[in-house]
């Protein structure tokens, strides 16, 4: 991003605005070629209605390219329903997708309509869908291959007509190498795979993402904010993003938040303090040494179990999602530490 914002259109950005323009996805930062790779088979697969699995890291977007498909498919004046499969507890997973009848189990006073049911002619995007129990696994394999469920409690088959639209963080391949997810649900899903890009491998869109945030974040704070210091965009640029563009999003309306006049500085201890990172070698290798043998401690307690009051997750007291990306990062195999 120029320095100064006042002034006229760079190469850089009318390559992004014609990209934009030509694929409809203005919501969509970015010219990276990764990126560019990614959000060119929205138009290609909006349209041909099969499931889609968007994969990338936490922060990323996959909501936002599930969005993007549905409002270029043929369904998109129908409902768009999104739902967090690792949000809401097992035991309550089936009956929100699915819906239950009046007393199907304690608490369930009367029917109730599931959210595959909501997004009956429309799209439903299920984001974490690595986090579904078994048994609901095989409900979801039954609608991909019959368009048919049952609510909970019940015993009629409920056709729907709705698109499944999947995300997830995790590596699925390697969850039904271990047995956690099923073979034939992965490959229901897989149909047309969308792998988004994390921001360390596209640098070169944190230009034009940061001007895109901070004409967002000024307008709503009532301030101009003209240029932003050549100092901040090196910082912003040398750093990693663990969070990708959900953690770029706080720092630039942190930065906007605190900035007094018409330039934007960022403190560089907001970066440092994000996962202890001060971005010198000698310490990176120390940090990531240190970061894995309380991650191996912790899953040697808790026997391989990441998720649960005793899992390792909750005995570091760090998200789910947050400690199976660093399993991953880190090349820790967990099924070592299983009882």
């Amino acid at each position: 991003m120029p320095s100064n914002m006042d002034n006229q259109p760079t190469q850089e950005q009318q390559t992004y605005q014609a990209l934009t323009q030509k694929f409809g996805l203005q919501q969509i930062i970015g010219q990276s070629p990764a990126l560019v790779a990614a959000t060119a088979k929205i138009p290609l697969v909006a349209k041909a209605d099969t499931s889609v699995l968007i994969l990338g890291e936490t922060g990323t977007g996959k909501e936002l390219v599930a969005r993007a498909i549905h409002e270029r498919s043929n369904r998109s004046k129908g409902a768009f329903i999104r739902v967090n499969c690792g949000a809401i507890p097992p035991t309550l997973i089936a009956s929100e997708l699915f819906g239950h009848e009046k007393g199907a189990f304690t608490g369930a006073l009367q029917r109730r309509l599931g959210r595959f049911e909501s997004a009956d002619g429309g799209t439903i995007f299920l984001d974490e869908v690595g986090e579904l129990p078994p048994a609901t696994q095989v409900a979801l394999l039954r609608v991909l291959q019959e368009r048919e469920f049952e609510r909970v409690g019940g015993t009629r088959a409920i056709s729907v007509d709705v698109r499944v639209i999947a995300a997830t963080n995790r590596d699925l391949s390697a969850a039904v190498a271990d047995g956690n997810f099923r073979r034939d649900l992965y490959y229901r899903l897989n149909v047309f795979p969308v792998q988004l890009p994390a921001l360390r491998d596209r640098i070169g869109d944190i230009p034009l993402l940061v001007e895109y945030l901070i004409g967002q974040y000024a307008r709503k704070a009532g301030k101009v904010i003209r240029r932003v210091s050549q100092e901040t965009l090196d910082e912003l640029q040398a750093y990693d993003w663990p969070g990708n563009v959900r953690e770029l999003q706080n720092v630039i309306e942190r930065g906007v938040i605190l900035c007094e006049g018409d330039t934007l500085f960022i403190d560089p201890t907001w970066l440092a303090r994000a996962d202890g990172n001060l971005r010198k070698p000698h310490l990176i290798a120390d940090l990531a040494e240190r970061e894995k043998a309380l991650i191996e401690e912790a899953l040697r307690e808790s026997e391989g179990s990441i998720t649960g009051p005793a899992g390792a997750a909750a005995r570091l007291g760090i998200p789910r999602q947050t400690l199976q990306s660093k399993i991953k990062k880190l090349g820790i195999d967990r099924r070592h530490f299983r009882a």
